[in-house]
């Protein structure tokens, strides 16, 4: 032991630092090397003819995770062409399966309960965002409950009530806000779009006191809080970084608000004077008897909230981008709405706005190019058989549908690439309101994954804030058209590129529109 040591001392009093270094790093780089000459090996000698072939990759634990991640349609699609509709690739170390196609799209957003599992996959990214005890935070038997007091709180009346007020915010933004005060120029789409759909969303949905807050403390909160959707809390929700922080504090802070919102209506004797979801969740009751708790309101509340905003907010700025690179259908919009509702544009209401079919067919087709989910995940809990394949999915592995591939594929749409609203007039696209319904605990609805189109995903897990969103981005764009015309800054201007960083596909980059306001000479 005491040669050992004298031998050690000698040896660092004769290496320089910069010597001991470069020892470390040969040795990191040889170890590395080795690993990428393993992985390969692995993968070219290993090859199991019971699971689907994997996408090569030449990094452990990396594998196809950067690829995937900047352009996940195009990754589909190159390994589709190469390994067929069912394949596997390792994302920041796991084996994740895709099965693309409507088959695919069944086999895994209908998967049975005891099958496949979405809370594992996103309840560590949700939960500290929304709170506990909602949505992926509890047992699916409770979220069935929870999806259905909110459906069934979208009552036709509550939709109707919400089109004025929607309206009424998207005038009031034109008229007060600094990026419209003049005639004419440009405008922060993403930027101005989402401040719309927040304060559309908190006044028609979340009620008068929510909308009150976002003047104020709430917009603050809500953009810390939106921070905790970054990717790495997939894998590192718990980590001490600064953006947590900001999240943990702003989502106590913002349940906090709604719980004091909730104690003063049930101060005022629960006298309910407007149709917004508080209100309804406050009166609801699970099947045990137990009335919601006040947190637990709050708590769904927020994921409404968060939720609903990612994906409005993305649609409609598409929307706008959209539009600007085609004028004239926003004159045909402008034309639709004096034919249908009347020359005198009175205000719009959710029967007039029911009415506009064109304005539907660009929502239609925004989702269609743009859906703001890319990748739908399960994660599996038995080894499933894919019916027709020598295929079984073991229990180690991910499951990965993406409903977008075959909205965008020529199979279904023609020039599947180009927006074009008016495919939609006589488009030829099986409807989901055939097949077969069922009641996975939140009311019937349609299993839906006989379609290629599937903006709002399908099974038990499929949003049920489908009709306000249509509601939503109906109202807020027959509105814009009434007060603007939109064109591209110049014909040299590029068409931005989508954001796949984020939870929810987005516009990437900053994209400025020209606009013109009707009626207002420059």
């Amino acid at each position: 032991m005491g040669l050992f040591s004298s031998f050690l001392a000698s040896f660092c009093e004769h290496c320089s630092t910069q010597s001991i270094y470069t020892l470390f790093s040969v040795g990191a780089l040889s170890f590395i090397a080795l690993s990428v000459v393993i992985n390969v090996l692995r993968q070219l000698l290993f090859k199991n003819p019971h699971e689907p072939p994997v996408v090569f990759h030449w990094f452990p634990f990396v594998g196809s995770t950067i690829s995937y991640g900047m352009e996940p349609y195009k990754f589909f699609n190159e390994a589709r062409a190469k390994y067929g509709d069912i394949f596997t690739f390792v994302l920041l170390g796991k084996k994740t399966t895709v099965y693309l196609g409507t088959k695919g799209n069944e086999f895994i957003l209908n998967g049975k309960l005891r099958d496949v599992n979405a809370e594992e996959v996103y309840s560590p990214l949700t939960t500290p965002v929304f709170g506990r005890h909602v949505v992926y935070d509890c047992p699916n038997a409770k979220l069935m409950e929870q999806k259905k007091f909110v459906k069934f709180g979208l009552t036709s009346e509550a939709l109707r009530s919400y089109v004025p007020l929607i309206a009424n915010e998207v005038d009031e933004f034109v008229k007060n806000s600094p990026a419209f005060q003049d005639p004419k120029g440009t405008f922060n789409v993403s930027k101005v779009i989402a401040e719309i759909t927040i304060y559309t969303a908190s006044r028609s949905l979340q009620g008068q006191e929510v909308r009150d807050r976002f003047d104020s403390t709430f917009a603050e909160m809500y953009h810390d809080l939106d921070k905790g959707f970054a990717p790495i809390n997939f894998m590192l929700p718990w980590a001490p970084l600064p953006h947590n922080r900001k999240r943990d504090a702003a989502q106590k802070k913002m349940a906090e608000t709604y719980m004091d919102i909730i104690k003063a209506r049930r101060a005022s004797g629960d006298k309910k004077n407007s149709e917004d979801m508080v209100w309804n969740l406050m009166s609801c009751t699970y099947k045990d008897g137990t009335p919601i708790p006040d947190e637990e309101v709050a708590h769904m509340m927020i994921a409404l909230l968060m939720a609903g905003q990612h994906s409005s907010s993305s649609t409609a700025a598409w929307i706008v981008l959209r539009l600007a690179t085609c004028p004239e259908l926003m004159e045909e919009l402008y034309a639709e709405q004096l034919k249908v509702l009347g020359s005198d544009l009175p205000p719009l209401t959710h029967e007039g706005v029911q009415k506009l079919d064109l304005h539907s067919k660009v929502i239609k087709e925004t989702l269609r190019i743009h859906a703001p989910i890319h990748s739908i995940i399960r994660a599996v809990k038995n080894p499933m058989v894919v019916e027709g394949t020598p295929y079984v999915i073991p229990t180690t592995h991910n499951l990965l549908s993406s409903p977008g591939v075959t909205a965008r594929s020529s199979e279904y749409f023609p020039e599947p690439l180009k927006w074009n609203p008016h495919r939609w007039d006589e488009a030829e696209i099986p409807k989901d309101e055939d097949e077969e319904q069922i009641d996975y605990g939140y009311g019937l609805v349609t299993k839906g994954t006989n379609s290629p189109y599937l903006p709002f995903g399908a099974g038990r897990h499929r949003c049920i804030g489908e009709q306000f969103a249509y509601v939503q981005l109906s109202t807020i764009l027959a509105a814009l058209v009434r007060h603007f015309k939109f064109s591209t800054p110049s014909a040299e201007t590029p068409f931005p590129e989508t954001d796949y960083s984020s939870l929810f596909s987005k516009p990437l980059g900053t994209s400025f529109v020209q606009y013109e306001k009707r009626g207002v000479k420059a």
